[in-house]
């Protein structure tokens, strides 16, 4: 059996070195491969099986609001990106430029993109002249490039997937109700499906979107303590419209900009699930978005019968259903070792293990494993149908109640700038605290500690009437956080 353990042993422990148990899971459970184009990475069917099911299932959510996919061109022209100032301020050190197409020079640089409110406002501003065009409700799935300094895969790469909602609504009440929908479809979407809790705010004046006349995100907590911002939504006011010449005819015949929102998940949600998720012994992947919810193992398959028991099992499942869909679920029949097997199935994160063998068949029952306990169930082969589906749902609960319980036991109140510091160091996590709505604290507590304003809470709790930092009356109650 040592050689079984072989794919575990190359896992850091995350208790040792976090960020390396980290970059292991993400390569042995081979998600990814490093490229040849520095700071980019190449997404292996694993991996790309993860985004495709959260792409599945986030699209169908989308629609269900009204929203329409469509895709724009890769490149902006460096004229067109000028026009919003605060807009190419905010993405300038990250943005790469093409300055030949072949081999002569371009006469005007073009920027591959690094979000693309620019190209939708030139669209809108040509198929928007009336209240009746509105609202514009698009999305796209696409690429993003921002030249990143440092490199993590899936949390910040050069290159990474994602959707960018962009939409164009004739009043501002319908931009602000465009924009707190789609974060709370996010925030739905990523405990429902993720098994991931989430903490829901806006952003200070500070970290909001470039542009932006109000962000608001969905906070998330790693493991190690440390803040994954998992979705943003945007909305622009009338910005971008006026920058842009973005107007319509209203009813009363008079000329209005529209009011616009922006809102975007990416891939980095991998490496949110990796990270609040997985073990010592590879990912856990939730079962909802798990590509393979079920792997069945056979025990001396070599035997008389195994293999047919195991095909038979894997035809009774993949004709069940579970949250809605077909149970997703596969048959080793590979001549590696069991013991591989399993461990190969523990670190790929598949929800639920079936071992079947010989005198499994012979009693008429099966082992199941649970991935995210290590629970082992003895289960009827005529019980198998309706137990799996089951469990799975059950499963899917006990890691969003497990990933909720540490969020919780990791948040604290520090009502001192001491007592802030002494939470930071000793028990990583959230921190609420009260601030007085200046950027110097607010530059001040990230320049001494490390750690950032992750929001402001929709749910605003009064821990202190006084600023964390200056002492000064308090404004708001912040959730801080060092933060990937």
């Amino acid at each position: 059996m040592a050689e079984d353990k072989k794919l575990v042993e190359a896992i850091t422990s995350m208790d040792v070195d976090f960020a390396q148990w980290y970059t292991d899971v993400v390569k042995k459970a081979e998600l990814i491969d490093y490229s040849s184009v520095k700071g980019c990475m190449i997404i292996k069917p694993a991996g790309y099986a993860i985004w495709e099911n959260i792409q599945r299932q986030l699209d169908a959510r989308f629609k269900e609001t009204g929203v329409e996919n469509v895709y724009m061109p890769m490149f902006i022209p460096e004229s067109l990106l000028q026009k919003e100032k605060d807009h190419v301020e905010g993405f300038a050190p990250e943005v790469a430029w093409v300055t030949h197409g072949g081999l002569e020079p371009l006469q005007e640089r073009l920027c591959v993109r690094p979000t693309s409110e620019t190209l939708f406002c030139d669209f809108y501003k040509n198929i928007v002249q009336s209240y009746r065009d509105l609202p514009k409700v698009y999305n796209q799935w696409c690429s993003v490039v921002r030249w990143e300094k440092t490199t993590r895969p899936f949390l910040r790469s050069r290159e990474f997937l994602w959707q960018e909602g962009h939409t164009a609504h004739a009043t501002a009440e319908e931009a602000e109700e465009r924009t707190i929908r789609m974060l709370n479809l996010y925030a739905q979407f990523c405990e429902e499906v993720l098994a991931m809790p989430v903490i829901k705010g806006r952003k200070t004046d500070k970290e909001k979107f470039a542009g932006a006349e109000a962000t608001y995100t969905i906070e998330a907590l790693m493991h190690d303590g440390k803040a994954l911002q998992s979705g943003t939504s945007h909305n622009f006011g009338d910005g971008f419209a006026k920058a842009f010449g973005i107007q319509y005819a209203a009813k009363d015949n008079s000329l209005q900009y529209v009011h616009q929102t922006s809102w975007g998940m990416s891939t980095r949600l991998i490496g949110g699930i990796i990270m609040v998720h997985g073990d010592n012994s590879g990912l856990k992947l939730p079962p909802r978005i798990a590509p393979v919810q079920v792997m069945i193992i056979p025990i001396a398959q070599h035997k008389e019968g195994v293999l047919d028991k195991a095909a038979e099992l894997k035809s009774i499942l993949a004709g069940t259903k579970a949250f809605g869909e077909g149970v997703r679920v596969k048959l080793d029949d590979s001549e590696k070792t069991p013991g591989w097997k399993f461990s190969e199935q523990e670190m790929r994160g598949i929800p639920v293990r079936i071992e079947i063998g010989p005198k499994d068949i012979e009693a008429g029952r099966c082992v199941v494993v649970r991935r995210d306990t290590g629970e082992k169930l003895e289960v009827a082969l005529t019980d198998i149908e309706a137990k799996i589906p089951e469990l799975l749902a059950e499963i899917q609960k006990d890691m969003f109640e497990r990933a909720k319980k540490h969020l919780e036991e990791h948040t604290c109140v520090a009502t001192s700038f001491e007592e802030f510091n002494r939470n930071l160091d000793e028990k990583p996590g959230f921190i609420k605290a009260m601030w007085c709505g200046n950027q110097d604290c607010e530059d001040e507590i990230k320049e001494k500690t490390g750690a950032t304003s992750r929001c402001m809470p929709f749910e605003q709790e009064n821990v202190s009437d006084y600023c964390i930092c200056c002492g000064k009356p308090a404004k708001k109650m912040v959730l801080w956080g060092r933060a990937y």
